[in-house]
Protein backbone atom coordinates (compact mmCIF):
# COMPACT_ATOMS: atom_id res chain seq x y z
CA UNK A 1 0.00 0.00 0.00
CA UNK A 2 1.06 3.71 -0.98
CA UNK A 3 1.68 6.39 1.68
CA UNK A 4 0.14 9.45 1.30
CA UNK A 5 0.83 13.18 2.54
CA UNK A 6 -2.14 15.47 3.07
CA UNK A 7 -0.43 18.88 2.14
CA UNK A 8 -2.50 22.01 2.58
CA UNK A 9 -2.20 25.66 2.76
CA UNK A 10 -4.40 27.81 4.50
CA UNK A 11 -5.15 30.92 5.81
CA UNK A 12 -7.92 32.17 8.34
CA UNK A 13 -10.06 28.83 7.47
CA UNK A 14 -11.29 28.46 11.07
CA UNK A 15 -14.97 27.72 10.07
CA UNK A 16 -14.01 25.31 7.45
CA UNK A 17 -10.74 23.24 8.47
CA UNK A 18 -11.62 21.12 10.92
CA UNK A 19 -14.64 19.92 8.52
CA UNK A 20 -12.03 18.93 6.04
CA UNK A 21 -9.78 16.97 8.10
CA UNK A 22 -12.51 14.75 9.78
CA UNK A 23 -13.15 13.81 6.59
CA UNK A 24 -10.07 12.80 5.45
CA UNK A 25 -6.99 12.93 8.73
CA UNK A 26 -7.63 9.05 8.87
CA UNK A 27 -6.92 7.73 5.97
CA UNK A 28 -3.32 9.96 5.11
CA UNK A 29 -0.14 8.67 6.93
CA UNK A 30 0.78 12.49 7.27
CA UNK A 31 -0.51 16.13 7.08
CA UNK A 32 1.13 18.70 6.44
CA UNK A 33 -0.24 22.35 7.23
CA UNK A 34 1.56 24.99 5.62
CA UNK A 35 -0.06 28.81 7.26
CA UNK A 36 0.28 32.23 5.05
CA UNK A 37 -0.36 34.58 7.87
CA UNK A 38 -4.05 33.28 9.86
CA UNK A 39 -5.32 36.07 12.53
CA UNK A 40 -7.92 33.86 13.71
CA UNK A 41 -7.41 29.92 15.32
CA UNK A 42 -6.86 28.65 12.07
CA UNK A 43 -3.30 27.37 13.45
CA UNK A 44 -4.72 25.90 16.62
CA UNK A 45 -7.36 24.02 15.03
CA UNK A 46 -4.24 22.50 12.94
CA UNK A 47 -2.49 21.23 15.62
CA UNK A 48 -5.32 19.55 16.75
CA UNK A 49 -4.47 17.17 14.09
CA UNK A 50 -1.02 17.27 13.36
CA UNK A 51 2.50 18.81 14.80
CA UNK A 52 3.71 19.44 11.24
CA UNK A 53 2.47 22.91 11.24
CA UNK A 54 4.35 25.53 9.18
CA UNK A 55 4.50 29.39 8.62
CA UNK A 56 5.00 30.91 4.82
CA UNK A 57 5.01 35.03 4.73
CA UNK A 58 2.70 35.46 2.06
CA UNK A 59 3.96 37.18 -1.06
CA UNK A 60 0.88 37.08 -3.25
CA UNK A 61 2.05 33.99 -4.90
CA UNK A 62 0.21 30.21 -4.39
CA UNK A 63 2.77 28.45 -6.47
CA UNK A 64 5.11 29.55 -4.30
CA UNK A 65 2.84 28.44 -0.68
CA UNK A 66 2.08 25.12 -2.14
CA UNK A 67 5.76 24.41 -3.09
CA UNK A 68 6.89 24.58 0.28
CA UNK A 69 4.53 22.80 1.83
CA UNK A 70 5.10 20.12 -0.90
CA UNK A 71 8.94 20.47 0.15
CA UNK A 72 7.87 19.39 3.88
CA UNK A 73 6.40 16.24 2.76
CA UNK A 74 7.61 12.60 3.09
CA UNK A 75 5.43 9.98 1.51
CA UNK A 76 4.93 8.13 -1.63
CA UNK A 77 2.23 10.24 -2.49
CA UNK A 78 0.88 13.84 -1.39
CA UNK A 79 -2.71 14.93 -1.79
CA UNK A 80 -3.02 18.45 -1.95
CA UNK A 81 -6.22 19.80 -0.54
CA UNK A 82 -7.97 22.82 0.34
CA UNK A 83 -9.84 23.77 3.60
CA UNK A 84 -13.24 23.80 1.73
CA UNK A 85 -12.73 20.46 0.64
CA UNK A 86 -14.67 17.28 2.11
CA UNK A 87 -14.99 13.74 1.31
CA UNK A 88 -18.33 11.97 1.98
CA UNK A 89 -18.47 8.70 3.41
CA UNK A 90 -18.78 7.12 -0.32
CA UNK A 91 -15.90 8.72 -1.75
CA UNK A 92 -13.73 7.94 1.65
CA UNK A 93 -13.98 4.31 1.23
CA UNK A 94 -12.95 5.02 -2.55
CA UNK A 95 -10.31 7.10 -1.19
CA UNK A 96 -9.29 3.72 1.14
CA UNK A 97 -9.45 1.86 -2.03
CA UNK A 98 -7.18 3.76 -4.26
CA UNK A 99 -4.25 3.44 -1.82
CA UNK A 100 -4.53 -0.39 -1.72
CA UNK A 101 -4.56 -0.51 -5.20
CA UNK A 102 -2.51 2.42 -6.28
CA UNK A 103 0.10 1.49 -9.00
CA UNK A 104 2.90 2.94 -7.85
CA UNK A 105 3.81 4.12 -11.53
CA UNK A 106 0.91 6.49 -11.85
CA UNK A 107 2.58 10.18 -10.96
CA UNK A 108 -0.83 11.77 -11.05
CA UNK A 109 -4.09 11.02 -9.73
CA UNK A 110 -6.87 13.16 -11.16
CA UNK A 111 -10.44 13.54 -8.92
CA UNK A 112 -13.88 14.77 -9.51
CA UNK A 113 -14.34 18.58 -8.32
CA UNK A 114 -18.18 18.90 -7.56
CA UNK A 115 -20.57 21.64 -6.37
CA UNK A 116 -18.88 23.98 -8.42
CA UNK A 117 -22.15 26.22 -9.91
CA UNK A 118 -23.79 25.86 -6.46
CA UNK A 119 -21.48 27.74 -4.63
CA UNK A 120 -20.35 30.67 -7.38
CA UNK A 121 -16.98 29.62 -8.26
CA UNK A 122 -15.18 30.43 -11.24
CA UNK A 123 -15.23 27.07 -12.95
CA UNK A 124 -17.91 27.19 -15.93
CA UNK A 125 -19.06 23.32 -15.30
CA UNK A 126 -20.52 21.29 -11.86
CA UNK A 127 -17.71 18.96 -12.05
CA UNK A 128 -14.44 18.36 -13.34
CA UNK A 129 -11.79 16.14 -13.05
CA UNK A 130 -9.02 17.51 -11.30
CA UNK A 131 -5.28 16.61 -10.74
CA UNK A 132 -5.29 16.12 -6.63
CA UNK A 133 -2.93 13.32 -6.21
CA UNK A 134 0.84 13.60 -6.90
CA UNK A 135 3.63 11.48 -6.57
CA UNK A 136 5.94 12.76 -4.61
CA UNK A 137 9.33 11.51 -6.59
CA UNK A 138 9.55 11.10 -9.96
CA UNK A 139 11.36 8.02 -11.35
CA UNK A 140 12.39 8.93 -15.23
CA UNK A 141 12.11 5.92 -17.00
CA UNK A 142 13.16 4.49 -20.51
CA UNK A 143 10.62 3.54 -23.38
CA UNK A 144 10.17 2.10 -26.59
CA UNK A 145 11.93 -1.26 -27.82
CA UNK A 146 14.11 0.56 -30.40
CA UNK A 147 14.86 4.36 -30.65
CA UNK A 148 14.37 4.50 -26.91
CA UNK A 149 13.69 8.03 -25.31
CA UNK A 150 12.95 8.89 -22.24
CA UNK A 151 8.84 9.09 -20.97
CA UNK A 152 8.34 13.19 -20.24
CA UNK A 153 4.51 13.08 -19.90
CA UNK A 154 3.53 12.10 -16.49
CA UNK A 155 0.92 8.47 -16.09
CA UNK A 156 -2.39 9.97 -15.07
CA UNK A 157 -4.99 7.90 -13.63
CA UNK A 158 -8.59 9.13 -13.53
CA UNK A 159 -10.24 7.86 -10.51
CA UNK A 160 -13.97 7.97 -9.16
CA UNK A 161 -13.34 9.57 -5.98
CA UNK A 162 -15.60 12.78 -5.67
CA UNK A 163 -14.42 15.38 -3.91
CA UNK A 164 -17.27 18.17 -2.29
CA UNK A 165 -16.07 21.82 -2.93
CA UNK A 166 -18.10 23.86 0.29
CA UNK A 167 -16.64 27.55 0.70
CA UNK A 168 -18.31 29.88 2.88
CA UNK A 169 -18.11 32.04 0.64
CA UNK A 170 -15.96 32.77 -2.72
CA UNK A 171 -12.46 34.37 -2.70
CA UNK A 172 -12.70 36.24 -5.88
CA UNK A 173 -11.49 39.27 -4.30
CA UNK A 174 -8.54 37.92 -3.26
CA UNK A 175 -7.70 36.79 -6.30
CA UNK A 176 -8.28 40.28 -8.34
CA UNK A 177 -6.05 42.11 -6.71
CA UNK A 178 -3.18 39.79 -7.51
CA UNK A 179 -4.61 39.63 -11.17
CA UNK A 180 -4.07 43.72 -11.29
CA UNK A 181 -1.26 43.73 -8.90
CA UNK A 182 0.65 41.34 -12.17
CA UNK A 183 -1.29 43.74 -14.65
CA UNK A 184 -0.21 46.88 -13.20
CA UNK A 185 3.54 45.47 -13.07
CA UNK A 186 3.25 44.28 -17.02
CA UNK A 187 3.93 40.54 -16.61
CA UNK A 188 1.79 38.78 -19.22
CA UNK A 189 -1.43 36.16 -18.29
CA UNK A 190 -0.31 32.97 -19.52
CA UNK A 191 -3.64 31.89 -21.32
CA UNK A 192 -4.84 30.32 -18.37
CA UNK A 193 -4.92 32.97 -15.94
CA UNK A 194 -6.31 35.41 -18.94
CA UNK A 195 -9.21 32.81 -18.72
CA UNK A 196 -9.28 32.53 -14.76
CA UNK A 197 -9.13 36.24 -14.70
CA UNK A 198 -12.22 36.52 -16.93
CA UNK A 199 -14.16 33.92 -15.74
CA UNK A 200 -14.12 35.00 -12.52
CA UNK A 201 -15.29 38.51 -13.48
CA UNK A 202 -18.43 37.44 -15.19
CA UNK A 203 -19.39 35.03 -11.63
CA UNK A 204 -18.04 37.48 -9.34
CA UNK A 205 -17.08 40.61 -10.09
CA UNK A 206 -18.96 43.60 -8.68
CA UNK A 207 -18.98 47.09 -11.11
CA UNK A 208 -16.07 48.21 -9.45
CA UNK A 209 -13.80 45.09 -10.47
CA UNK A 210 -14.91 45.51 -14.18
CA UNK A 211 -14.08 48.71 -14.06
CA UNK A 212 -10.20 47.94 -12.94
CA UNK A 213 -10.02 45.57 -15.56
CA UNK A 214 -11.64 47.01 -18.35
CA UNK A 215 -9.01 49.34 -19.51
CA UNK A 216 -6.57 45.77 -19.97
CA UNK A 217 -9.31 43.91 -21.61
CA UNK A 218 -9.93 46.64 -24.43
CA UNK A 219 -5.95 46.49 -25.24
CA UNK A 220 -6.34 42.74 -25.88
CA UNK A 221 -9.74 43.20 -28.03
CA UNK A 222 -7.70 45.35 -29.87
CA UNK A 223 -4.57 43.82 -30.05
CA UNK A 224 -3.86 41.92 -33.60
CA UNK A 225 -1.89 39.06 -31.57
CA UNK A 226 -4.92 37.74 -29.52
CA UNK A 227 -6.43 34.26 -30.24
CA UNK A 228 -10.07 33.55 -31.26
CA UNK A 229 -10.16 32.45 -27.48
CA UNK A 230 -8.77 35.06 -25.66
CA UNK A 231 -10.63 37.22 -27.66
CA UNK A 232 -14.25 36.29 -27.30
CA UNK A 233 -13.64 36.54 -23.34
CA UNK A 234 -12.23 39.97 -23.88
CA UNK A 235 -14.81 41.25 -26.17
CA UNK A 236 -17.71 39.96 -23.04
CA UNK A 237 -15.30 41.65 -20.05
CA UNK A 238 -15.45 45.11 -22.85
CA UNK A 239 -18.97 44.34 -22.98
CA UNK A 240 -20.34 44.26 -19.87
CA UNK A 241 -18.03 46.93 -18.01
CA UNK A 242 -18.89 49.61 -20.88
CA UNK A 243 -22.77 48.25 -20.33
CA UNK A 244 -22.29 49.38 -16.58
CA UNK A 245 -20.67 52.46 -17.06
CA UNK A 246 -23.64 53.53 -19.35
CA UNK A 247 -21.32 53.72 -22.40
CA UNK A 248 -23.34 52.39 -24.80
CA UNK A 249 -21.70 53.28 -28.09
CA UNK A 250 -18.51 51.53 -26.71
CA UNK A 251 -20.78 48.04 -26.00
CA UNK A 252 -22.40 47.75 -28.88
CA UNK A 253 -18.86 48.42 -31.06
CA UNK A 254 -17.31 45.48 -28.91
CA UNK A 255 -20.37 43.04 -28.70
CA UNK A 256 -20.59 43.51 -32.63
CA UNK A 257 -17.29 41.94 -32.71
CA UNK A 258 -18.79 38.66 -31.68
CA UNK A 259 -22.16 38.78 -32.65
CA UNK A 260 -20.29 39.10 -36.54
CA UNK A 261 -18.72 35.42 -36.06
CA UNK A 262 -20.39 32.50 -36.26
CA UNK A 263 -20.20 31.43 -33.26
CA UNK A 264 -21.45 34.44 -31.10
CA UNK A 265 -21.80 33.99 -27.20
CA UNK A 266 -24.41 33.63 -25.10
CA UNK A 267 -23.27 36.56 -22.81
CA UNK A 268 -22.76 38.89 -25.21
CA UNK A 269 -26.05 38.12 -26.66
CA UNK A 270 -27.75 38.93 -23.02
CA UNK A 271 -25.95 41.73 -22.10
CA UNK A 272 -27.74 42.89 -25.79
CA UNK A 273 -31.04 41.08 -24.51
CA UNK A 274 -30.85 43.67 -20.64
CA UNK A 275 -29.73 46.42 -22.78
CA UNK A 276 -32.78 46.40 -25.26
CA UNK A 277 -34.91 45.34 -21.93
CA UNK A 278 -33.55 49.09 -19.92
CA UNK A 279 -34.49 50.83 -22.85
CA UNK A 280 -37.95 49.12 -22.61
CA UNK A 281 -37.49 47.35 -26.41
CA UNK A 282 -39.31 44.28 -25.05
CA UNK A 283 -39.89 42.94 -28.40
CA UNK A 284 -35.70 43.32 -29.40
CA UNK A 285 -34.88 42.22 -25.68
CA UNK A 286 -36.15 38.96 -26.15
CA UNK A 287 -34.70 38.40 -29.79
CA UNK A 288 -31.56 38.61 -28.00
CA UNK A 289 -32.76 36.79 -24.92
CA UNK A 290 -33.71 33.79 -27.19
CA UNK A 291 -30.49 33.95 -29.09
CA UNK A 292 -28.01 33.31 -25.33
CA UNK A 293 -30.77 30.69 -24.46
CA UNK A 294 -31.47 28.58 -27.64
CA UNK A 295 -29.01 29.72 -30.54
CA UNK A 296 -25.48 30.32 -28.44
CA UNK A 297 -23.36 29.29 -26.08
CA UNK A 298 -21.72 30.53 -22.86
CA UNK A 299 -17.85 30.76 -22.50
CA UNK A 300 -17.28 32.16 -19.18
CA UNK A 301 -20.29 31.47 -17.17
CA UNK A 302 -23.17 29.15 -17.91
CA UNK A 303 -25.78 30.92 -16.28
CA UNK A 304 -26.01 33.72 -19.42
CA UNK A 305 -27.05 30.49 -21.34
CA UNK A 306 -29.65 29.11 -18.74
CA UNK A 307 -31.07 31.07 -16.21
CA UNK A 308 -30.55 34.43 -16.92
CA UNK A 309 -31.47 34.71 -20.30
CA UNK A 310 -34.66 32.47 -19.28
CA UNK A 311 -35.53 35.15 -16.55
CA UNK A 312 -35.04 37.72 -19.42
CA UNK A 313 -37.73 36.32 -21.43
CA UNK A 314 -40.07 35.54 -18.56
CA UNK A 315 -40.09 39.34 -17.98
CA UNK A 316 -40.16 40.96 -21.19
CA UNK A 317 -42.88 38.36 -22.23
CA UNK A 318 -44.89 39.84 -19.39
CA UNK A 319 -43.95 43.48 -19.67
CA UNK A 320 -45.74 43.10 -23.34
CA UNK A 321 -48.65 41.06 -21.50
CA UNK A 322 -48.03 38.14 -23.58
CA UNK A 323 -48.71 35.56 -20.06
CA UNK A 324 -48.65 32.35 -22.28
CA UNK A 325 -45.45 32.81 -23.73
CA UNK A 326 -43.95 34.11 -20.19
CA UNK A 327 -45.38 31.11 -18.59
CA UNK A 328 -43.91 28.39 -21.20
CA UNK A 329 -40.49 30.04 -20.16
CA UNK A 330 -40.66 30.33 -16.55
CA UNK A 331 -41.42 26.36 -16.57
CA UNK A 332 -38.42 25.79 -18.31
CA UNK A 333 -36.69 27.47 -14.96
CA UNK A 334 -37.94 24.60 -12.80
Amino acid sequence: MVTVSLCMIVKNESKVLARCLDSVADLVDEIIIVDTGSTDNTKEIAYGFTTSVYDFKWIGDFSAARNFAFSKCSCDYIYSADADEVLDEENRNRFKILKETLDDEIEIVQMYYKNQLENGTVYNFDKELRPKLFKRVRSFKWVERVHETVRELPLVFDSEIEISHMPLNNHASRDYGIFEDMIAKEEVLSPRLFDFYAKELFVSGEKEDFRKAEEYFTEVADSDETNDDMLKSALCIVVKAAYWRKDYLKMYRYAMKDVATTDACSEICFLLGSYYEDQRDYKEAAIWYYNAAFECHSILNIRYEKEYPLQGLVDVYNALGLIEEAKMYENMLQ
